[in-house]
């Protein structure tokens, strides 16, 4: 059967890389979206939502199913956002609901990008959120979803001022700090790579072990992200 992969959030920091990953490993790439990505090639199939409460209506007509793994790279932050609700409509909601309509269409196999900090106790909203939707999305019971969990992401992101002042003091200091440490940045790039990789070891896994296979969460961390790419970046 042809393998397929959906994608949201393929034009986010880690997504414009995933994708050109996953069309390596895929006959088909779906990709949902409000503006093309800039990344296009010929077994992608591009689907735009101009208005991500209206994913319901547009996946009607994308053709998921059991061959199709599931990917979502889809995030914001409060200040993007521009508050609270709109932030978590982003994080949690938009996620929540393409997660259910992937399970309802018969994929089987998610794989999302969430933060080394997730944490429902959180006296942090984003921490707390990432958490939550983590939960909500592993109580859909995939017959495999794989978490990602990075540290400080690299690369250029619109509108965080901030993380671009951690980037850069972080350059000045990276020949001296080790990659074992639990906090060590990561670049999207290396990111991307590891969730598709992930992705690949698991599509071989079912061709060999399907029958004995239960249903699995995993939890990848930034420190094992950091490993699996150390060769391949």
């Amino acid at each position: 059967m042809q393998r397929k992969a959906i994608v949201i959030g393929a034009t986010g920091l880690v997504g414009q890389y995933l994708i050109k990953q996953l069309s390596e490993l895929y006959e088909t790439l779906i990709v949902i979206a409000r503006r093309p990505p800039r990344y296009i090639n010929a077994s992608m199939r591009f689907y735009q939502v101009n208005d991500f409460d209206n994913l319901t209506e547009v996946f009607a007509s994308v053709g998921a199913g059991r061959t199709t793994d599931a990917f979502s790279c889809l995030g914001t932050t409060k200040k993007q956002a521009g508050s609270d609700d709109a932030f978590r409509k982003v994080d949690y909601d938009y996620n929540v609901t393409f997660a259910t309509l992937c399970r309802d269409k018969g994929v089987e196999n998610f794989f999302l990008l969430s933060s080394m900090n997730a944490d429902s106790d959180s006296r942090f909203l984003y921490n707390r959120v990432k958490a939550e939707t983590e939960q909500a999305i592993t109580a859909l019971d995939f017959t495999q979803l794989v978490v990602f969990r990075p540290s400080l992401l690299l690369g250029k992101h619109k509108g965080r001022p901030l993380e671009s002042i951690s980037q850069k003091a972080f350059q000045l200091i990276s020949p001296l700090v080790s990659e074992s440490l639990p906090l060590h940045p990561i670049s999207a790039k290396r990111v991307a790579i590891a969730m598709a990789v992930t992705a690949q070891d698991a599509y071989e896994r079912r061709k060999y072990y399907s029958d004995t296979m239960s249903a699995d969460t995993t939890i990848i961390e930034n420190k094992q992200m950091l490993a699996m790419t150390r060769a391949k970046q």
